[in-house]
């Protein structure tokens, strides 16, 4: 069962899991990107850069930390509920929970809102603005596509993919090497080389690895580039990196066990299952829902149940009834 889109664009968009959309992917991570270690927001304002700081503001960078330092949306809903209202990066990581549960009004609504407070943004921050203009004009192409189809839908999203390269180009005329910018674009360019022909995804790759920040979510997208060129032993020293920069991210373990299994190290994957398994209630429905299913897979497949055997059963209690 393949549903193929993170984010932002989880980043934002779903980072972790193959079995989602290519553009909810980057959403969720690119969104998504598209949190503290602590149970307190830290002191600095900006998750992404280290140097020369932007005002992003508490609850969103709260927020941000909870979904990809931490995997814990519950906790990050609960700040987004008191997120800055004049800051995109907050709407366009609301944009990324609702895509992932389907919620396509109040995904709409966010993307408008994403793009709007970037309008606004542009006059003080050009650099930071022009950024969430081209985010806002991704989710709102998005939503076409998913409302519309791919036929019908195809020529206004086309539009808006025109509008976010041009405003990512504006930011990159700023600062090409700043940090939001390049983790954002990276994941998108990630995602287009992986599903597009003709597209080289090391060159995504190595924008994430050179100039991308926060480095635990450039690790993460190095890993998931790796693992979708087949590219198993890097693969998993990216991974690593992640788990040893964001120990007990359930999505990261569970993107490391994806990693081994397809790598043909299946009984090295089961631990790590396991471990995402015991943090699935952090995890949006519908993520929990896949990890349940790939676990309960590799779990049969361990004891030698073949695949006509076991995905009825995975199938039934996790992807059918994601609820439970």
């Amino acid at each position: 069962m393949r549903v193929r889109p993170q984010s932002l664009l989880n980043v934002l968009l779903r980072p972790a899991y193959t079995h989602v959309p290519a553009m909810g992917k980057t959403v969720a991570l690119g969104l998504g990107l598209l949190i503290t270690l602590g149970a307190a927001p830290s002191l600095a304002k900006d998750p992404f850069r280290t140097t020369q700081p932007r005002p992003i503001g508490d609850k969103t960078e709260a927020a941000f930390r909870a979904i990809f330092e931490r995997g814990n949306y519950e906790e990050a809903n609960t700040y987004l509920r008191q997120a800055e209202a004049k800051e995109p990066l907050a709407h366009a990581m609301r944009a990324s929970l609702a895509y992932t549960s389907q919620d396509w009004e109040t995904f709409r609504a966010n993307a408008i809102r994403t793009r709007e407070t970037a309008e606004e943004l542009v006059k003080t921050d050009p650099l930071r603005g022009n950024i969430y203009l081209a985010t806002g004009h991704f989710l709102e192409g998005a939503y076409t596509l998913v409302q519309e189809g791919t036929v019908k839908g195809a020529p206004k999203a086309l539009n808006k993919l025109q509008q976010v390269f041009t405003y990512l180009a504006a930011a990159e005329k700023i600062s090409p090497q700043d940090p939001e910018l390049n983790i954002i674009k990276g994941f998108m360019d990630l995602m287009v080389a992986v599903n597009l022909p003709f597209s080289d995804a090391n060159e995504a790759i190595e924008r994430l690895d050179k100039y991308a920040g926060p480095r635990y979510l450039a690790y993460r997208g190095i890993a998931m580039g790796y693992r979708d060129l087949k590219q198993g032993s890097k693969a998993l020293e990216f991974v690593d990196k992640a788990i040893q920069s964001t120990p007990g991210n359930p999505e990261v373990l569970y993107l490391k066990a994806q990693i081994l299994v397809k790598d043909g190290k299946l009984a090295e994957s089961l631990p790590f299952f396991k471990q995402a398994m015991e943090k699935k209630a952090q995890l949006p429905t519908r993520l929990a829902a896949q990890l349940g299913y790939e676990s309960c897979m590799a779990q049969g497949e361990s004891v030698g149940l073949t695949r006509n055997q076991r995905h009825p059963y995975c199938l039934e209690r996790y992807l059918a009834a994601p609820n439970r």
